[in-house]
């Protein structure tokens, strides 16, 4: 079960976006209650300075404005948030649900009452919007952890890291990054990339662009931890 100090202290987001930096859902490989335990205790969405929580937050919100959140998930605590309810996971927002709290008391407002006409018809229209207009602007989007091995003990890391993140392709974008001990003194570089599934093949950029010079000066040899569509 995992578990999270406050969200919307530095403390806690730091915590969320190391969580995720391996992951694309809180609990599991898709989309569950444990997310959505996570995003309604965030009071704004994660900035860019916490670029897993961030893509993990978007997603989830373009989830619940889409189709909804149906997983079971397998348990999440976070300090100071109330339990979330099956209607809360399985129904999408609805569009004016803001207008009618502004109209109403807020003791009488059901956010997740059942859904009118109107309200069934817009949201599908919204719906179709997105898929074509996804559908038109790229195509999917994958997340990739990569393993960047240095050649001993005395290689620079902070040199490798710059030559790695100096690769730049359309469809590429590097993330975050961390140094992970492999023994005899030596560490690895952990990096997180994001990419347009039809722009980058991953495999290639390896092949073609990490292992060969200038950058073989630094790295040794590469390995693909996780990959994870977003």
């Amino acid at each position: 079960m995992a578990a999270f100090p406050n969200l919307n202290s530095d403390a806690g987001l730091k915590k969320l976006d190391e969580h995720l930096l391996t992951r694309s859902y809180i609990t599991g490989y898709q989309a569950s209650k444990d997310d959505i335990t996570v995003f309604s205790a965030l009071a704004k969405p994660p900035t860019s300075q916490y670029v897993n929580a961030s893509r993990w937050y978007n997603h989830i919100d373009a989830l619940l404005r889409i189709s909804g959140v149906s997983g079971e998930g397998s348990g999440v605590i976070v300090e100071g948030s109330a339990p979330i309810t099956e209607e809360a996971v399985a129904t999408p927002p609805a569009a004016d649900s803001k207008d009618a709290a502004d109209e109403e008391d807020d003791d009488d407002v059901d956010l997740f009452g059942e859904e009118t006409e109107e309200e069934k018809k817009a949201a599908e229209e919204r719906a179709a919007s997105v898929k074509a207009s996804t559908k038109k602007k790229e195509s999917g989007k994958s997340s990739v952890l990569i393993d960047i091995k240095p050649w001993d003990d005395e290689t620079d890391m902070k040199k490798l890291e710059e030559a790695v993140r100096s690769i730049e392709m359309e469809g590429l974008f590097w993330g975050a990054s961390k140094l992970v001990p492999v023994g005899y003194g030596i560490k690895k570089l952990q990096i997180m990339a994001t990419i347009v599934d039809d722009l980058v093949s991953i495999d290639t950029m390896i092949e073609e662009q990490l292992t060969v010079e200038p950058i073989n000066e630094y790295v040794q040899s590469c390995d693909i931890v996780a990959f994870n569509k977003i």
